[in-house]
């Protein structure tokens, strides 16, 4: 799910290298299921691929992709991440990461699917805005899942993707490219970083070694003070 979003697009090509025997992708953004779709069909035209355009929240058109396709492993990469944004937009961040993420949950265990690994954050610890917050109560679901089902349901957390969609990093370009001023919230905020390749290699090593229950949180180093991370750019 979020096949076309930055961490979904780069699972996909991942996932098309193990060659899979099918591929299926639920994007609710035309041009990013067009684009991903557009880009495996050229490096991999031997790859069974449905590019299905969709909405995680929607359960009937969700029950009908499962019944349809039956997949052996979903990778839950679809939700709403831009924390100053879901500030303001409470019930867009629970309908999406929420809802939607309770519609996949209870569909993928109703279908037998026996892998389910939900893409979280670091800011689910401890919640102190909406996006963490509904990115926390969507863990909570898998969890309670996961002790009543037969699908394994793992979560994996990461910071912050260098260059991924919501990421400071092409802000900070942006800003920079206008001639400033770059702007950072605190001077004090720290963050994680890793690349989008990584991420989505540690993700899928949490499928394989993850038995069912677990939260894996992904080691990436030391955090990097935005203020820092901003001066180094300009």
């Amino acid at each position: 799910s979020g096949g076309g979003g930055s961490i979904g697009s780069e699972l996909c090509r991942q996932l098309a290298r193990l060659r899979p025997q099918q591929l299926v992708i639920l994007e609710r953004s035309e041009y990013n299921l067009y684009s991903i779709e557009l880009e495996l069909r050229r490096e991999y035209p031997d790859l069974a691929l449905a590019a299905v355009l969709g909405d995680v929240g929607d359960a009937p058109a969700v029950e009908q992709l499962l019944r349809r396709y039956r997949p052996q492993a979903i990778f839950h990469a679809a939700a709403y991440k831009h924390v100053p944004m879901l500030e303001e937009q409470a019930r867009a961040a629970v309908t999406n990461n929420v809802f939607g993420t309770h519609v996949l949950a209870t569909l993928a265990d109703r279908h037998g699917c026996e892998v389910f690994v939900m893409i979280s954050t670091d800011k689910a610890v401890n919640p102190t805005n909406v996006m963490g917050a509904s990115k926390r109560v969507a863990e909570i679901v898998c969890q309670a899942m996961a002790a009543r089902s037969k699908t394994r349901f793992i979560t994996v957390r990461f910071g912050n993707v260098l260059g991924s969609t919501g990421s400071v990093v092409p802000l900070f370009q942006q800003q920079i490219a206008a001639g400033g001023p770059v702007t950072v919230t605190h001077p004090d905020i720290t963050r994680y970083f890793m690349t989008i390749p990584e991420a989505a290699q540690l993700i899928l090593q949490g499928s394989v070694i993850g038995s069912g229950g677990e939260i894996f949180v992904l080691d990436m180093g030391e955090p990097v003070r935005i203020a820092y991370l901003a001066e180094q750019l300009i």
